[in-house]
């Protein structure tokens, strides 16, 4: 039976009059990458902020392995185990790769927090770091600092800081955005390798690579879901072709 990691119910978000999310549902499982697509301002942003909790909602409720966390900012949603990347990268650029990981693995250790204490010294910290970084493809770039490396590796990198924290629900918001095929291709083959373990929610424009990899795709216009299905499913339906591919539907 498949293991619902994180469900939202009715999701709604107003700013003011407007409504960006309206009544959105949706379940990330255990095992699947599930993919949130639709146009610019579909509501694709509004939704993962509202599930890593940097948006309350308007109304709706979003439960982690059963557990109401609608109320609870991000960062105690983060210690009960989800993870998020975002559109632009979010490292520490001067430290290197295997810095940026141990300080996510330290987040979650109390005892690398101590005043007197060197967190560098915290050997399941380390190991939680290394582990993080051979899983994000990283291994042999721990050492350097997260300026000098490529774009698509501070991707990777930014994924395994998420790793690091023992995140099993990974909300990854275009984490293909600005990469050419070679680092692409890595990208997916990373999103697969992980895809066992964790529940992935993908927002992704690439769309080749969003049906490579996807088990599961929801699409948003104007705020609302309009269509969730498998892959060849979204694939057909004429009406995600005319709202968000531009195709319209083919008369009879």
């Amino acid at each position: 039976m498949a293991e619902v990691l994180l469900a939202a119910d009715g999701l709604t978000r107003r700013f003011g009059g407007l409504a960006a999310n309206r009544d959105v549902s949706l379940s990330l499982v255990r095992g699947e990458v599930h993919a949130l697509l639709g146009p610019n301002g579909a509501g694709k942003s509004t939704c993962i902020n509202l599930l890593s909790g940097d948006l309350p909602v308007t109304s709706g409720r979003i439960l982690l392995r059963g557990a109401d966390v609608t109320p609870l900012p991000n960062h105690r949603r983060s210690l009960l185990g989800l993870g998020r990347s975002y559109q632009r990268t979010n490292i520490f650029a001067r430290f290197t790769a295997f810095e940026n990981c141990r300080l996510a693995a330290q987040s979650r250790d109390p005892q690398a927090w101590r005043i007197l204490g060197r967190a560098h010294g915290n050997a399941s910290v380390r190991d939680r770091a290394a582990s993080a970084l051979e899983q994000a493809g990283l291994g042999v770039r721990s050492n350097v600092v997260g300026a000098a490396l490529s774009h698509g590796e501070q991707r990777q990198l930014e994924i395994a800081m998420v790793l690091a924290t023992g995140a099993d629900v990974l909300l990854l918001d275009e984490p293909l955005a600005g990469m050419g095929a070679e680092e692409s291709a890595r990208m997916i083959e990373l999103l697969k390798s992980l895809r066992p373990a964790h529940a992935i929610l993908l927002v992704e424009h690439d769309m080749d690579a969003v049906f490579e990899v996807a088990d599961r795709v929801t699409v948003m216009v104007e705020g609302r879901v309009l269509e969730s299905g498998l892959p060849h499913q979204i694939r057909a339906s004429a009406a995600v072709r005319e709202a968000y591919l531009g195709e319209p539907e083919a008369s009879a």
